[in-house]
């Protein structure tokens, strides 16, 4: 067994750096379908299994040890609570499809299998070599993603989304003027929280370098992040990545350097006519709501997922043309306020404790909290945020030892800092954790994070 463990360290780093690459650029097209439904296994779920393999020796070894580590107990106290919830859901509220509520709950389990394998199976004396390889993967997927992304929009490259369920069957589309960008993503929403995820690390890596090479290459990564965030036409996203460079920057004390960057990410953002249009009529839609008290307009059943994009579907018949009434004046803001929030607060009432079980409420809630509420009650959303406090008691151990990190260690780690912030603001908007592109790389490099920061206190 020892010599399997072994093994496993090994091949963590390999492992690790094949999800970075692989999850974020691979197409979500369907490997096996799931009878019975729209749910269909991809090679990102075949890649999470030999992760969870490789967990395997540790946790057979090390058993004693793990069930002491506050992260690793709440996170199994989270398991434990939503299944509580799927059976409440199954057996109590009767609201669930049992099987289908399963294969909910066990993707919530699978997105969190890289956070173990990063924070468990990292050899201690290789985190900083590890740490250093995985953000130049990132640098590289940045690039392989902008590339795509410039492809879409003027070479005719495939667009491959699963924002509903005809898409989500591997239809190949075609990019259409005015329409989001999503590059390699299965969305524009989680390709724009993917920005806001990696952006701080990069830009603190720009400003703690002093190698002028790596300065210019990160240099450049920027502006192609920059120009994919500014595409996907994302309002939520854009605002998320402005606090969270925000909260890396000035955590790492470059006052002047955030300036700048706030100042140039701002103009180019504003030049966006698209976006300057979807900004203003957001301000005066909500203005109107709350000035007059008129509600949000819209249109019973016209069912419209969040910033859903507008695209032509190749070689398919054209379905039928549903008219949209003048009266919707934003549709991504009346549509979670008129149907999906209302859902998920109807759903959480039903049984305030458990909630109504995985996959009782429909795709989208666009709130990750009250989808969070509404399927699993006070009691999943409570586990859910005891995860985020056993890792940031941690995380706030950074401060105490910052002198003892070099400048690409401090840009991780405070660049995670900046990326939670910008992830739970946009979960006020977006069904982010459950979007497996964006989760499956951001329990990632959390787990890389905290396993840096407690290989240092070790050391001290």
């Amino acid at each position: 067994m020892q010599k399997l463990l072994t093994l496993s360290e090994k091949i963590s780093k390999y492992l690790i750096a094949a999800v970075l690459v692989i999850v974020p650029l691979l197409p979500k097209f369907p490997f096996i379908k799931v009878p019975g439904t729209y749910v269909a296994i991809r090679f990102e779920d075949i890649l999470m299994l030999l992760l969870a393999i490789a967990l395997i020796p540790k946790f057979l070894m090390d058993y004693k040890k793990i069930w002491k580590d506050k992260i690793v107990v709440a996170i199994l106290i989270f398991f434990a609570a939503t299944f509580l919830s799927l059976i409440s859901g199954f057996f109590v509220t009767q609201t669930i499809e049992f099987r289908l509520g399963l294969m909910h709950w066990a993707r919530r389990i699978e997105y969190i299998i890289p956070f173990l394998v990063a924070y468990l199976l990292i050899p201690r004396d290789k985190i900083k070599e590890s740490i250093v390889f995985y953000f130049k993967i990132l640098l590289i997927i940045l690039a392989i993603a902008f590339m795509y992304g410039l492809g879409q929009r003027y070479l005719h490259f495939p667009v491959i989304i699963t924002q509903n369920e005809q898409y989500s069957k591997g239809i190949a589309l075609l990019w259409t003027p005015g329409a989001h960008i999503n590059s390699t993503f299965a969305g524009h929403y989680d390709l724009s929280a993917f920005i806001v995820l990696i952006m701080p690390i990069i830009l603190g890596a720009y400003f703690m370098l002093k190698e002028k090479l790596p300065r210019f290459l990160i240099a450049i990564g920027f502006g192609m992040g920059l120009w994919l965030l500014i595409n996907s036409v994302s309002r939520t996203a854009q605002a998320s990545y402005l606090l969270a460079v925000s909260v890396a920057l000035l955590l790492l004390k470059k006052v002047k350097g955030w300036f700048i960057v706030v100042i140039i990410s701002t103009v180019c953002m504003f030049m966006s006519s698209g976006l300057d249009a979807r900004f203003t009529q957001a301000i005066k839609v909500l203005y109107e709501h709350v000035m007059t008290g008129k509600s949000f307009s819209y249109l019973p059943d016209f069912v419209v997922r969040a910033d859903e994009v507008a695209l032509t579907i190749s070689e398919t018949p054209s379905p039928t043309p549903i008219p949209v009434p003048v009266a919707i004046k934003d549709v991504s803001i009346s549509i979670r306020y008129n149907v999906e929030w209302p859902r998920a607060i109807r759903a959480f009432l039903k049984n305030p404790i458990l909630g109504t079980g995985y996959s009782s409420i429909d795709l989208a809630t666009d709130n990750d909290y009250l989808r969070m509420l509404g399927e699993t009650g006070l009691l999943g959303l409570s586990s859910f945020m005891l995860i985020f406090l056993a890792i940031g008691k941690v995380l706030f151990k950074a401060f105490s030892i910052k002198d003892k990190l070099d400048g690409l260690e401090k840009s991780f780690v405070f660049g995670i800092f900046g990326a939670l912030a910008g992830t739970f603001v946009t979960a006020l908007l977006i069904d982010l954790f459950e979007a497996s592109k964006f989760a499956i790389i951001f329990w990632l490099l959390l787990g890389c994070s905290v396993s840096l920061i407690k290989n240092r206190l070790n050391e001290e």
